[in-house]
């Protein structure tokens, strides 16, 4: 434990100071990368478990409007306060589903969680005191009561978002290394053996539903930190199938693998569209076609998992 918090702490400050050193667009990019990779983040959770959510863009969703709200009429502008608590809300909001939704598997899972993404999605459209469909605009946050200046806007929000994408990294592995994250492995595999042996399915799985609302709504709220605006396009399944698309290019094998999947995808989106723009979902496609073929485990299969066949429950990898 101590060894694995000493070595997130040594790569979280050698990436800051490498990226003091970065242009603001590339920051910006990076910030985007990082805040929906913790979205992706709560889609693995769940796919170790044998699930996938095509939902994760309502968490996102709820967490950014959360953050959007509470920065406009409760003058909340603190950027370490409102992640937090746009993973907060986005976990208490969709709490009440968990226990129906940790009842089903396969194609069931993916489309219920895809109906309530939509159900959100046509609730905020609707609803004209949250901007309706173009939304509304946030303002410039602030840290530990600073102000931030234009020149260190960028370079703060990457820095935050950094901090949290590393512990909650942290966080996840150790999780997954606990015996919950082991039953949750094992509850893939063979549930009704998990049963037998005296664990419980649906309450593992509910669990694992919940934090990923959390790690969405927080990656939500980091989003629309760095974007200055929120819309209910965060709900749409597009934008679901993107976290999705994240998941499975990272693989079940390593923390690590969601965040850098998360760059990939916002660098090849970006040079994709600037030099194909009418045939940029075309190369993300054959992108992920190519990743399916070469690396069927994900890009996590390329380097030994921390989240090992073997691994024990404490154990390192």
């Amino acid at each position: 434990m101590a060894a694995l918090l000493f070595r997130a702490v040594l790569v979280l400050l050698a990436c800051l100071g490498l990226s003091l050193f970065l242009p603001k667009w590339l920051q910006f990019m990076l910030t985007m990368a990082l805040a929906n990779g913790l979205v992706s983040l709560g889609i693995v959770l769940l796919m170790r478990g044998g699930v996938v959510a095509f939902g994760q863009g309502l968490m996102s969703a709820l967490g950014g409007y959360a953050a959007a709200l509470v920065f406009q009429h409760w003058g909340v502008s603190d950027a370490l306060v409102l992640p937090v608590l746009g993973g907060t809300v986005a976990m208490l909001i969709t709490a009440p589903f968990a226990p129906l939704l940790s009842r089903y598997r396969g194609i069931f899972f993916s489309m219920l969680t895809l109906a309530l993404s939509m159900v959100g999605y046509g609730i905020l459209v609707k609803t004209e005191t949250l901007g309706g469909s173009d939304g509304f605009n946030m303002g410039r946050v602030t840290l530990l009561g600073q102000t931030l200046v234009d020149a260190q806007v960028s370079w703060v929000l990457l820095a935050v978002t950094l901090g949290f994408a590393v512990f909650m990294g942290l966080a996840a592995r150790i999780y997954m290394g606990s015996t919950r994250g082991l039953v949750t492995r094992a509850i893939r595999d063979n549930e009704l053996r998990v049963e037998y042996m005296g664990g419980s399915v649906s309450q593992t799985m509910a669990i694992n539903f919940a934090m990923a609302a959390f790690l969405g709504g927080m990656g939500g709220a980091l989003a629309v930190m760095a974007l200055g605006h929120i819309d209910p396009n965060f709900s749409y399944w597009t934008t679901s199938g993107e976290f999705v698309f994240v998941a499975i290019l990272a693989g079940t094998q390593s923390v690590v693998a969601v965040m850098l999947a998360s760059v990939v995808l916002e660098v090849v989106r970006s040079f994709s569209s600037s030099y194909f723009p009418s045939t940029w979902q075309l190369a993300l496609g054959l992108f992920l076609l190519l990743v399916i073929r070469f690396l069927p485990q994900g890009l996590g299969s390329l380097w030994p998992s921390a989240w090992g066949q073997h691994q024990q429950p404490g154990g390192e990898a």
